[in-house]
């Protein structure tokens, strides 16, 4: 596959690939999408922008047949079109990826690949399936382990395998949600490679993502949405990342370095709030993932955890929460060694954790908006007195927190897993501040957010610093570590590199320690 593929150019009065005509979607007190229009053109990488909530992803559900619209048609090839299930939009050649993935997690990456697709042969070993499911890979440029158990795989694997799935269905539209919010730049640029390809051909992708230099990089044209209206259809070649958030946001966004104290700010600690001394930790399967760990974090500090995913992180921050126990080695918490695994044990600590998958561990999907916003607090008054629950006291705490996450929340009885992904976000990010006293664990926090929401979600953590907390902050940005952190502690196969100070760090040391050596070049052991 070449890095630039030939590019498709459609015949004079090509019929888009997919026309999107007033487009109109409600919901009980929302409108998710009204009067929208969207053209996507046969070799187009087409990107769909817009703040958590504007209307993306039920645009794309409505594209997809998962929803159906309230007002307006889809017309594909020049031909309207309805689809009243996902499987009739796959048959049409629309496939998506899902922020949150669809896979069965005990089967394997090539079952999972084959599962109820027509072309999977009626009598195939294991061995069978997971020969096509590497020649797919290849084909793909997407690296995955055809054997393995879902289970077994990190995130980022996880959205390769989905990716695949799509693509191995001959799909001409490739719809993506955020597909480079678990991959490494490297992994990013061989996926930029595989879309460009794709599109080469006559294919089309419509791309969602918050990052807006990656937009920039990979589309064409992009589509703004707002409040569930489109703004504007743009020439990428014509914009630059400031025009574009503020169509996304209809103001200036400032990114800023957030690591300067103001004045009254809680000084940092002498010694440290929460340490990992020597820590060994096993995963799922009961093999070492974390392999004699050591880490301090102070009060009034942020420690950066920098790494690729897969690298031990998920471990590592369920460790520091008390949701994974250790196998040899001390965690102290405030001067007192902690000598069992126990999450409740941890939330009446001060330790908060805001995890890198909120739908499933930071979450009860099925469950109110209402309990899911109140559950470290469950037991405790005002929401518990004298043993008895107060669903009024409940109520009022959620809608004080949804207050401060700036998260407009129409029905607190409605399951959570109703709201945007960033409005999920950012409330498990506020209820989890409310109990991190001593320490905030917070892994991918920005994951998944647009611009803005992004830029709120880091002053929630820096106003936390500054409160007097210690926060680890496990991130994929680096970007986001070096504006945030004053160490950065660098992640590879479940052992820490090195600990940088971020006055003098070297960003081509920490990428270089991120893939396991050293700045002469040799490997690192250890």
């Amino acid at each position: 596959m070449s890095d630039h593929p030939t590019r498709y150019v459609a015949p004079p009065g090509a019929a888009p690939l997919v026309q999107l005509k007033g487009i109109a979607k409600y919901f009980p007190g929302v409108i998710a999408n009204e009067d929208v229009d969207l053209d996507v053109m046969p070799g187009e990488i087409h990107a769909l922008l817009g703040e958590n909530g504007a209307g993306k992803s039920t645009l794309m559900n409505i594209l997809t047949g998962i929803y159906q619209p309230d007002g307006g048609e889809i017309i594909i090839d020049g031909y309207a079109r309805e689809f009243s299930t996902p499987q009739q939009a796959i048959a049409a050649g629309i496939g998506m990826v899902h922020q949150h993935f669809k896979l069965v997690n005990a089967f394997t990456v090539a079952e999972n690949i084959h599962l109820g697709w027509s072309e999977t042969p009626r009598r195939a070993s294991a061995s069978i399936l997971e020969a096509r499911t590497a020649d797919l890979a290849a084909k793909f440029n997407l690296d995955v382990r055809p054997a393995a158990r879902i289970t077994e795989l990190s995130t980022g694997e996880q959205q390769r395998v989905e990716i695949l799935r799509v693509l191995a269905r001959r799909a001409r539209v490739l719809i993506l949600d955020e597909p480079t919010a678990v991959l490494t730049p490297g992994e990013a640029r061989e996926l930029f490679k595989a879309l460009r390809d794709f599109v080469s051909t006559g294919n089309a992708v419509i791309f969602i993502s918050h990052k807006l230099d990656e937009v920039l990089e990979i589309s064409d044209r992009i589509t703004i949405l707002r409040g569930g209206r489109k703004i504007a259809t743009e020439n990428a070649a014509d914009c630059t990342p400031a025009k574009l958030a503020r169509l996304m946001v209809g103001r200036d966004i400032v990114l800023a370095d957030m690591r300067g104290r103001p004045e009254g700010a809680a000084p940092m600690s002498a010694a440290p709030v929460l340490s990992l001394r020597d820590v060994v930790a096993l995963n799922d399967l009961g093999d070492e993932a974390l392999h004699g760990l050591s880490l301090d974090v102070r009060a009034g500090e942020i420690v950066g955890v920098a790494g690729v995913a897969g690298n031990g992180q998920r471990e590592l921050s369920q460790v520091l929460t008390g949701t994974r126990a250790i196998a040899s080695g001390e965690i102290v918490l405030d001067g007192r060694v902690i000598d069992r695994a126990n999450a409740a044990d941890f939330v009446a600590r001060g330790v908060g954790h805001i995890p890198e998958d909120r739908l499933h561990s930071g979450l009860a999907p099925a469950l109110s908006v209402t309990v899911n916003a109140v559950m470290r607090e469950y037991g405790a008054p005002p929401v518990t007195q004298s043993g008895v629950y107060r669903p009024g006291a409940a109520i009022a705490l959620a809608k004080d927190i949804a207050a401060v996450a700036e998260v407009a929340i129409p029905d607190f009885a409605m399951p959570i897993r109703n709201l945007s992904g960033g409005n999920q976000q950012r409330l498990v990010a506020r209820r989890e501040m409310r109990v991190a006293k001593k320490v905030l664990v917070a892994a991918y926090p920005s994951r998944g957010l647009d611009v803005g929401a992004i830029n709120t979600m880091l002053r929630y953590i820096v106003e936390l610093r500054d409160a007097g907390a210690g926060i680890i902050l496990i991130s994929e940005d680096l970007e986001e570590l070096l504006n945030l952190s004053d160490r950065i502690a660098v992640l590879y196969e479940g052992k820490i590199m090195g600990v940088v100070d971020n006055d003098t760090v070297d960003i081509e040391e920490i990428g270089l320690l991120m893939g396991g050596r050293s700045k002469d070049g040799g490997a690192v052991h250890g």
